[in-house]
């Protein structure tokens, strides 16, 4: 099917973001997974995984409207140096994964391509409703508990 080169690029973006997302992911979860903070590992790996297949969505879609997905580009990667930066960072990645989804969405909507924008609704409850609204909760425990204690909670096998 050829599709909306407009919304192909729109795609090519989110899919940027996504792979940036899957690259800090990965490191993130590395470094957790170094400091030893075992539970932290686990759930950032899993957090990958999902980007993992927010990326192959995208890139299915892009191939079926006909377009070339571009693996190679990559949108601002945001390594922290210690758990709350960590965390904040994937946070800001969240929100701009957002914002770019639903502007995506607008643009799906607007020239009726109402499959992708289906596809980035999908996305999108991900994105609000398990990655982002996880980091925040994390943020908040530290400011609730604090670090050393918010620490040895996250280091436990």
């Amino acid at each position: 099917m050829k599709g909306n080169t407009l919304i192909i690029d729109a795609l090519n973006l989110l899919l940027a973001a996504e792979l940036t997302s899957i690259d800090q992911y990965f490191v993130h979860s590395q470094m957790y997974h170094n400091w030893g903070y075992h539970k932290l590992f686990e759930r950032i790996d899993h957090e990958r995984g999902d980007e993992i297949g927010h990326a192959t969505r995208l890139i299915e879609r892009i191939l079926f409207l006909g377009g070339l997905p571009n693996v190679a580009a990559r949108t601002a990667l945001r390594l922290g140096s210690d758990v709350p930066g960590m965390l904040k960072n994937d946070l800001d990645t969240e929100y701009e994964v957002a914002a770019l989804l639903k502007k995506t969405m607008a643009l799906a909507e607007s020239v009726q391509d109402y499959v992708t924008r289906n596809i980035l609704l999908q996305l999108l409850d991900d994105t609000e409703q398990d990655h982002a609204h996880w980091l925040e909760q994390q943020l908040g425990l530290i400011n609730a508990i604090g670090l050393p204690n918010y620490l040895q909670l996250k280091a436990a096998d």
